[in-house]
């Protein structure tokens, strides 16, 4: 499994990556492994405010389908529009190409509060 120790991570299997006050995220290497071959992705619109730790989508995969989990609040400033045409992105490129959404943070400090890269690999083990 791949887990970039550069990223900030959520028991809920997401990953964040922090530029500025914009966090762009996406589900983990684990994540997308455990559910298998991903043939759809619904996520929020431009614009949606969200608070942390709400749904904000779900990945369908062929067998199941699982929440998306919002690890901070702010607004969605950018989606990723080739998940539509695309949904495998997610399994074979979880942290580039298959990225879901860009949100504006409302504060920052909360990624303290995220999991480390050394935290995360030794949750899932």
């Amino acid at each position: 499994m791949n887990f970039p120790d550069n990223l900030k991570y959520t028991k809920d299997h997401e990953w964040i990556s922090v530029n500025g006050d914009i966090a762009t995220i996406g589900i983990t290497d684990f994540a997308q492994s455990e559910l298998g071959d991903i043939v759809f992705v619904d996520i929020p619109s431009l614009g949606e405010i969200l608070d942390a730790h709400v749904v904000f989508g779900t990945v369908e995969a062929v067998k199941t389908v699982s929440d998306l989990y919002m690890p901070l609040a702010g607004e969605v400033v950018e989606v990723n529009p080739d998940l539509e045409s695309s949904p495998e992105s997610v399994n074979s490129d979880p942290y580039n190409a298959g990225w879901m959404v860009k949100v504006k943070m409302n504060n920052p400090s909360v990624l303290h509060s995220l999991m480390s890269h050394a935290e995360y690999t030794a949750m899932v083990g």
